[in-house]
């Protein structure tokens, strides 16, 4: 037990720390206050968390509750399951007398008496801790139980709390605190603080990793220690002498909890190594179950390390998912590595085929309902799914997943990230093949949003390969971006002639998602050339995104229909039309549309007077843009001259220093959730503690979970911030999905972002 020292008085026998406690302020109080309503709690977490420590802590300033002490029962030695109830009894300071069993002298010992025990390490004692802890609080009602373990007693009246990594203040704060003890003068400042808020963050807020990262700050830099973290288990060591062994490097302290698991919760442990970021149910079942794991295991073995604390559940836009620190992570992939590379590169080539399969699978069905929620689910996965694209393999199959990834770099917000993995593909794989060809169109259409050259460049073989190899789908594609390229040069009437005919070979293909794009630039390019018909083909995208249910296509639709009436000079329906086309973009990461939004309602609300709003959206406009690298101008000649009109009146009417204020002020909008959100709410401004204008129709309670609820946090973190118990959270936030009308707790964050409501 790192950090304290021994010290027995008449009321308990803790022990005297030896160093600062640092942060967990309100995971101290939330012990504290859940020691007074249940009879057992369980601190639960992986190795290296400072479980001990901050049960220590809260059984310290909880003193004064326990007339008859608090006693620590330091497990940590112990070997056998049959030495349990001694080793509490010498921690009581019990003489081993009389023919009665130890436990039965602890329980007529501790009957009547108000105390709190401390059962400090049970997980390698498990079954031996609970039947001890359920005979003491059966025996007498006025004991309490304080048990730290990797997994849960697993008896009746349990309270579980699950401990956390530290905050990043907390992390760095331990680290100035710990490494200030061995190199004087230390201190986290301008300097150096984003190098030590990396060090933190790629130790997991572990305040093992920390210490032992602090003592390496005695000859090496903060950035010395973050660079060497590839070989985090060799870099951590040197812990104080007076530790416990597996408390001295980080690898004993994570071997501890690897030598407790089964073979087979070993081997799984080995295999989710592979998953980059979190990992859901049906990819563990898909990818681990393989020689040693049947289907059927997954689950239950997945539980089992759940219930350990190797595993962590979490939730990504109300779906389950779950994840590995990177600590865990790597150690398992070492464990991995020692199973030799053929298993290594099998497992590497079922994580990619897996991934192919769901981004086939939203590819597929992408015109149609479930497209907000494909989104999310990709996006959740980002980093699976950078890893399966350069996992190597059949280089034919990673142009496969780069191009079946189209919408998730289109719309999904991975406009640039798709260019440099669509092209490392292209590059990797020059032999003219049916995967090239789609691979090429996908290139295009991503480039077409801020490299025209490249997307010519690649329409050109796209179309050579498409005729070559009689893919007519490929053929409509090429037309419809060839048509966007000489749309955003302002040669309308090709672009008009290019986009009617890929609207007809989409169509007869049966191809909604391309119909639908090419009849809503054709919309756009008819509407620039003053031709009365441009709202016909909208209405026929209309028709098809109602048909299949479709949402996205739609919101690109209403955009160009406001467009059409802004150039009709209907100010007014091109505002309705924009605030149509905004709500159904809303949940969508797509920057580019969500510019493009925005900037046209900039124009109406300036157009109406309101020129401080319309200001603060072209901000907004600026952010977005700036934030996928490209500015409004890439999009065409005929935004230009709107553009450029709108911002003279706006610096006419407010004066240029006032101008450049509300620009800045509306570029703090910089994702595409909360730039619609702004457009969509009149009366919104941009500081963060604007009074709303009606009464919010949420508790002051309610309120409260919602701002965590916005801010990512899961049901069990707003449980510990706000002391509560999980179920409870689990009644508040179904109570706000009721009043809110909502079906996701996105859809709460959304609704938060957009009424701001400030909390007391």
């Amino acid at each position: 037990m790192s950090g304290v020292t021994g010290v027995t008085s008449p009321t308990g026998n803790l022990p005297a720390a030896m160093t600062s406690f640092v942060g967990r302020r309100g995971e101290v109080a939330g012990i504290r206050h859940l020691l007074g309503e249940t009879r057992l709690l369980t601190l639960t977490g992986v190795g290296g968390l400072g479980k001990t420590r901050l049960a220590l802590e809260a059984a310290g300033v909880s003193r004064k509750a326990f007339a008859d002490g608090v006693w620590l029962v330091d497990l940590a030695s112990v070997r056998e399951p049959s030495e349990v109830p001694g080793a509490t009894a010498r921690a009581l300071g019990l003489p081993d007398s009389g023919p009665r069993t130890v436990l039965e002298q602890l329980s007529e010992h501790l009957a009547g008496r108000w105390a709190l025990l401390v059962l400090d390490n049970c997980e390698h004692l498990i079954d031996a801790c609970a039947e001890l802890t359920a005979e003491l609080l059966s025996a007498d009602d006025a004991v309490r139980v304080l048990a730290t373990s990797r997994q849960t007693l697993g008896i009746t009246g349990e309270h579980v709390f699950p401990v956390p990594p530290l905050t990043p203040e907390e992390a760095a704060q331990l680290l100035r605190d710990r490494t200030a003890a061995v190199r004087p003068g230390f201190e986290v400042n301008e300097a150096n603080a984003a190098v030590v808020a990396r060090l933190c963050a790629d130790l997991d807020g572990l305040p093992l990793a920390i210490e032992l990262a602090a003592s390496r700050l005695r000859t090496l830099t903060v950035e010395q220690v973050a660079d060497r973290l590839a070989d985090r288990f060799a870099l951590l060591t040197g812990g104080s002498r007076v530790a416990r062994p597996r408390q001295r490097t980080l690898r004993a302290a994570i071997e501890w909890s690897y030598e407790l698991c089964t073979p087979a919760e070993q081997l799984l442990w080995n295999r989710l190594s592979v998953f980059v970021g979190g990992f859901t149910l049906d990819a563990v079942e898909e990818v681990c179950a393989d020689e040693g794991i049947a289907p059927l295991e997954v689950l239950d073995l997945l539980d089992r390390l759940v219930a350990q604390s190797v595993v962590l559940p979490a939730e990504t836009d109300g779906a389950p998912r779950y994840r590995m620190l990177e600590t865990i992570r790597q150690y398992g992939r070492e464990r991995l590595a020692q199973c030799g590379e053929e298993e290594q590169r099998r497992l590497r080539l079922r994580h990619r085929d897996y991934f192919l399969s769901v981004a086939r699978r939203i590819a597929d069905g992408w015109c149609g309902p479930g497209q907000q929620e494909a989104l999310a689910r990709l996006r959740a996965d980002h980093a699976n799914l950078l890893a399966a694209l350069g996992c190597g393999g059949n280089p034919q199959v990673t142009l496969e997943l780069a191009a079946a990834l189209r919408f998730h770099w289109c719309a999904g917000g991975f406009l640039n990230e798709g260019r440099r993995q669509l092209e490392r593909a292209l590059t990797a794989a020059p032999e003219p093949t049916p995967a090239r060809t789609r691979a090429l169109w996908v290139a295009a259409w991503v480039a077409v949003h801020g490299d025209l050259a490249a997307a010519e460049r690649w329409l050109d073989e796209a179309d050579l390969l498409g005729r070559r190899f009689e893919d007519p789908l490929v053929c409509a594609y090429v037309q419809s971006w060839r048509g966007t390229s000489a749309l955003l040069k302002g040669q309308l009437e090709e672009a008009a002639s290019l986009q009617e005919a890929a609207a007809a070979a989409h169509t007869a293909l049966g191809e909604g998602t391309g119909a639908i794009l090419a009849l809503f630039q054709l919309t756009l390019v008819r509407s620039r050339l003053g031709d009365p018909r441009a709202a016909e083909p909208a209405r026929q995208a209309l028709a098809i995104a109602r048909d299949h249910g479709e949402r996205w296509g739609r919101a690109h639709v209403l955009m160009v229909l406001g467009d059409d009436a802004w150039a009709r000079g209907d100010r007014e329906a091109s505002a309705a039309l924009i605030h149509s086309a905004l709500r159904a973009q809303q949940g969508f990461d797509d920057y580019v549309v969500a510019a493009l939004m925005v900037e046209l309602l900039a124009w109406s609300t300036a157009d109406s007077g309101d020129h401080q709003r319309a200001a603060r959206l072209l901000g907004a406009v600026r952010s977005l843009c700036n934030e996928i690298g490209t500015t409004i101008a890439a999009f065409g000649p005929h935004l230009v001259k709107d553009h450029v009109l709108c911002e003279e009146a706006i610096a006419a009417a407010l004066g240029r220093a006032a101008y450049e204020k509300a620009l800045a002020d509306g570029g703090e909008y910089r994702t595409p959730d909360r730039a619609i959100a702004y457009a969509l709410d009149t009366a919104a401004e941009p500081e963060p503690a604007a009074p709303v204008t009606a009464p919010s129709p949420l508790t002051q309670r309610e309120q409260e979970v919602a701002a965590l609820v916005a801010r990512g946090m899961t049901n069990r973190q707003i449980a510990t911030t706000l002391m509560l118990s999980p179920r409870t959270v689990e009644g508040h936030v179904e109570n706000l999905l009721a009043k809110l009308g909502v079906g996701s707790r996105a859809q709460i964050a959304t609704w938060w972002t957009a009424n701001q409501v400030p909390t007391p």
